[in-house]
């Protein structure tokens, strides 16, 4: 076991006629590009392996961007992700692919990527596992936000009262209303990360896009276009 790591393969690409490269979040490395060399020839043992939500041990030599795969076998069976369940654990493994920088060490984010994985696993609604794990990788990140006092008197925040968020300071009692506003009953509910109510629900869903847009940039999750109808746009 020695050298061995706990590994998920986040997305992967053919790479000339019989290799892949593969977006690889580890547990002690962060994530990580791998060349996977002949893993796409027809007797490769690796071949059915080297699947998204499949947890994995892994081992890998060399330096530079791209190490070279050494070793993979499955801890386990894939986790099974049903219909729509599957589109937002895809939605996971993109968010993992572009915000987390390469070689750098997430170990408690990889149990919070282990757990949402779960949840999904066995959720009918998704949206409560995407929203926690969607806030305990702000966190991992280093984005600090009280949710439970006003940024401008101090004071802890009042459940009827609005709140509206300012970038890098946090929420300030205010009377406007708008897409950056948010009641201290639901700013509760972000900070217990527990959703009681479809408002709650709702509340962190346009809290984490908020938050989570300066790290993905201008360009959209392709996962997230897997969600809309089909000759139809939602205009997300």
């Amino acid at each position: 076991m020695e050298g061995l790591q706990r590994c998920f393969v986040l997305h992967s690409r053919p790479y000339s006629e019989t290799s892949l490269i593969l977006d690889v979040f580890s547990e002690d490395s962060g994530r990580i590009t791998l060349l996977s060399k002949g893993a796409r020839r027809k007797r490769s043992n690796l071949k059915g392996a080297l699947q998204p939500f499949t947890p994995l041990f892994m081992k890998w030599s060399g330096r530079g961007s791209m190490p070279v795969l050494t070793h993979a076998e499955p801890i386990s069976i894939s986790l099974p992700m049903r219909s729509y369940i599957l589109y937002s654990a895809m939605y996971v493994n993109e968010l993992l692919a572009r915000v987390l920088e390469n070689d750098t060490p997430y170990p408690m984010l990889f149990l919070d990527y282990l757990n949402v994985l779960r949840e999904l696993a066995q959720a009918e609604n998704p949206e409560p596992a995407l929203r926690r794990f969607e806030l305990a990788l702000l966190q991992h990140l280093g984005y600090g936000i009280d949710f439970l006092h006003c940024a401008g008197s101090g004071l802890p925040v009042e459940d009827s009262m609005t709140y509206n968020y300012r970038d890098q300071k946090g929420f300030i009692a205010s009377m406007v209303v708008g897409q950056l506003s948010f009641t201290g009953n639901e700013l509760k509910a972000i900070a217990a990360r527990r959703f009681e109510t479809p408002e709650q629900l709702r509340a962190a869903k346009r809290f984490t896009r908020i938050a989570l847009k300066p790290y993905l940039g201008g360009k959209p999750l392709k996962s997230r276009e897997l969600f809309i109808p089909r000759g139809r746009s939602t205009g997300k």
